[in-house]
């Protein structure tokens, strides 16, 4: 099975939790972010990442903000207030989610 296919379900509250953490962010820097953190395990796309944050916008949990930043415009990405009350929402299903995969590879541990 394709490791990428495993992370998918889970990119949205990956993202939600960064912008939580950091409170704002760019693209680029999310995707570098999310490398470094899972020691390359882990690598989001611009095709995955990008659908995802203006989706995430055009429902309200993200607000988007343009600045200059090294002679050329960037878009950070923050969570809104919906956005982080989705958060909480969301990485308490990831983890009850991580839980359950637990118990079903490891069933001793139940």
């Amino acid at each position: 099975m394709n490791k990428s296919s495993l992370y998918k379900g889970c990119l949205e509250p990956i993202v939600m939790q960064l912008l939580r953490t950091n409170r704002r962010m760019y693209g680029y820097e999310i995707t570098q972010t999310v490398k470094e953190i899972t020691k390359g395990e882990l690598q989001i796309t611009e095709g995955a990442l990008y659908p995802l944050l203006h989706r995430l916008e055009a429902e309200g949990l993200l607000e988007a903000e343009m600045e200059m930043a090294d002679n050329r415009m960037r878009k950070y990405y923050s969570l809104t207030r919906a956005g982080k009350e989705e958060t909480t929402n969301a990485v308490g299903e990831l983890k009850l989610f991580m839980q359950t995969l637990e118990r079903l590879v490891n069933p001793t541990i139940a």
